[in-house]
């Protein structure tokens, strides 16, 4: 649980942090916006994971932390796939609605990651496994920002490198969600670290 939970740290924030950097680029360069209004375009998106942390807890001691991260990552993956009909001059409203997905996605799995990720190490490695989780996340941004930003650096092919960021995201966050849920399906695979490992798979 530890191995993976550290790792889908890592295609979760290149997917998030990668697009977050490409639709920036999108609604100044491609669609003209100020960069306030390309900031305030983004509230509604990182808005939508603030309800996800009162339903969270109660989520995944009902279904299990690995489920609730599954289904966070299957949710923004959605948000993705109904963001590549966007074209240059597409209305902000009607992407919206996926931004919100993606974002609701995120506040859904972040908890649960963090949290089974420390409850999977005994106390005194929570700082450790804390350190970890942080250095996956900060490398999977700076990957994504890099890769998606070489896809999209010439104006000409922006909304094709745009599609192949949305595509890449989408993939990557449903292949973090089957992992995990092969977890859920085997929860023997998580019984072998400890305390807190026993802990998470009971739940």
């Amino acid at each position: 649980m530890f191995a993976l939970t550290s790792l889908v740290g890592l295609p979760v924030n290149i997917a998030f942090y990668g697009l977050i950097f490409v639709f920036s680029l999108y609604f100044q360069q491609i669609n003209g916006w100020a960069p306030l209004s390309t900031g305030l375009a983004f509230v509604p998106m990182m808005g939508a994971g603030l309800p996800d942390n009162i339903i969270v807890p109660r989520l995944a001691e009902r279904f299990g932390a690995p489920a609730v991260i599954a289904a966070g990552c299957l949710i923004a993956a959605s948000g993705c796939v109904a963001l590549l009909g966007i074209k240059p001059g597409t209305s902000y409203w009607a992407i919206c609605a996926q931004l919100v997905a993606m974002g609701g996605g995120l506040g859904l799995l972040v908890p649960p990651l963090t949290s089974a990720l420390l409850g999977s190490v005994e106390k005194s490695r929570s700082g450790v496994a804390a350190g970890v989780l942080n250095s996956t996340r900060q490398t999977g941004s700076v990957i994504g920002v890099a890769l998606f930003g070489s896809l999209t650096e010439r104006t000409n092919v922006f909304m094709s490198g745009a599609h192949a960021a949305l595509i890449i995201s989408a993939a990557l966050l449903i292949v973090a969600a089957g992992a995990l849920l092969s977890v859920r399906l085997h929860p023997k695979n998580t019984s072998r670290g400890g305390a807190g490992s026993r802990k998470m798979s009971v739940s």
